[in-house]
């Protein structure tokens, strides 16, 4: 894919900093010393984490070296580095990893997750939030207008880029061994967008790149035209005239055995 776009991420900002602050809110640890925030993105989830934890050494992690920026103009204090999630490695253990939608674009989730509990200190957390949409309208349409003849060719492999997720049952046996609490929930959002627009643009800027990147301008221009027509029919007008944009996300967090 190419870079990710930090200004089209930033437009719903609040409403993607929202799941990061629940998961923050059930990470127990008391003072951590030592934390990674893998996939930082812009650096929302970062400020996250340096609010609630002032005194601790963070470093925040990320594949996109535009967002990275975005996250160092935020917060230059903080060091930011690129890297990529499937081979990274702490040189000091961390008391906390936080992945707030970051590790459903890695691949492997089962040797992912079991490595990730590896790299923690005794008693340190792996707190993680991904979105479970690929099931939903949004995903679906994707799929199904990249198998159709105008854009087959290009976009043969657009849906490889996301990982599926493995069931709730699957991650607890994954961390459950390793870990002294294990917090499995499910949540499905209800965000409420101004317009069919408004939806197409939060896509573009995450599940959106894979299908869109490929394209050159004129079939890219007819897929986004098609597709803002398929979302207008799945995602109907409420009596207000909004739309109720349905996003499921996974939460988990896994405290490592003292």
């Amino acid at each position: 894919m190419h870079d990710w776009d930090p200004a089209l991420y930033q437009r719903f900002e609040s409403e993607r900093t929202r799941p990061a602050v629940e998961l923050l809110a059930r990470v127990s640890h008391p003072a951590p010393r030592h934390i990674v925030d893998l996939g930082c993105g812009n650096g929302n989830s970062t400020q996250l984490l340096l609010e609630r934890f002032p005194q601790s050494q963070l470093i925040g992690l990320d594949n996109s070296e535009a967002t990275l920026a975005s996250a160092r103009k935020r917060l230059p204090g903080v060091p930011f580095v690129q890297a990529d999630i499937a081979d990274w490695a702490p040189t000091v253990a961390p008391d906390l990893i936080f992945a707030n939608a970051s590790l459903q674009w890695v691949a492997g989730h089962a040797r992912l997750f079991t490595r990730l509990m590896r790299c923690l200190a005794p008693g340190g957390v792996l707190a993680v939030q991904m979105p479970d949409n690929l099931d939903q309208p949004s995903h679906q349409l994707m799929r199904e207008l990249a198998s159709q003849s105008a854009w087959r060719d290009q976009l043969a492999h657009a849906a490889d880029q996301r990982a599926a997720l493995l069931s709730v049952e699957a991650y607890y046996d994954l961390l459950a061994p390793m870990a002294c609490r294990v917090d499995i929930w499910h949540t499905a959002y209800r965000h409420v967008m101004p317009s069919v627009q408004a939806i197409v643009e939060w896509l573009e800027s995450t599940g959106l790149k894979p299908f869109l990147d490929p394209l050159p301008a004129v079939l890219r221009d007819a897929y986004l035209q098609a597709y803002t027509q398929r979302i207008g029919e799945a995602y109907t007008e409420r009596a207000d005239g909004h739309r109720l944009f349905a996003f499921p996300r996974l939460f988990i967090v896994a405290q490592r055995a003292p």
